[in-house]
């Protein structure tokens, strides 16, 4: 499955496992590890240890490429309580702040209902990653209640979005 965007050559195409290389390169320390994949993905890691943390390939994974092919974002989604659920969003480091990861949601978003065909996407962001939660708010996710099933609700937030927005 491959989404194209409509304003120039960047492609969303399903991870390949030599994504998993390039991915590990993006994260240097513990805290950014658990940013990332969340509280129980360990670091140090190994590639092995990194693959599975990443339920690699039993959840759907993705990559972000720009027109050079450079792989420039990644990210992954599931049905979490019958939502679709993106998780695991990272940009490239050194690409950060350009609206990369804006198009990445963007695009993760257009392919989600055709592999989950569900009527809501969600997701968790820390409540310290102000970059991330602007840009989710921006593409019309609001706050709701924290799962009750789920750990760090004093540390993160929870949110949803329509698949079809309705217009304002």
């Amino acid at each position: 499955m491959q989404a194209q965007s409509h304003n120039d050559a960047w492609t969303l195409q399903r991870s390949d496992e030599v994504d998993i290389d390039v991915l590990m390169g993006w994260f240097d320390t513990e805290a950014e590890v658990i940013t990332w994949g969340g509280p129980k993905f360990r670091f140090p890691y190994t590639r092995e240890s990194f693959r599975k943390d990443c339920h690699w390939p039993e959840m759907a994974s993705f990559s972000l490429r720009d027109p050079s092919e450079q792989l420039c974002a990644f990210g992954q989604m599931y049905d979490r309580n019958g939502r679709i659920n993106l998780a695991r969003l990272v940009v490239r480091p050194d690409r950060r702040g350009n609206g990369i990861g804006r198009q990445l949601v963007t695009m993760l978003m257009s392919v989600g209902p055709t592999l989950l065909p569900l009527g809501e996407f969600s997701l968790f962001v820390f409540r310290d990653n102000l970059p991330a939660l602007k840009c989710y708010r921006s593409l019309g996710f609001e706050i709701q209640e924290y799962p009750a099933d789920q750990i760090l609700s004093d540390q993160c937030y929870y949110l949803t979005r329509p698949v079809k927005v309705q217009p304002k």
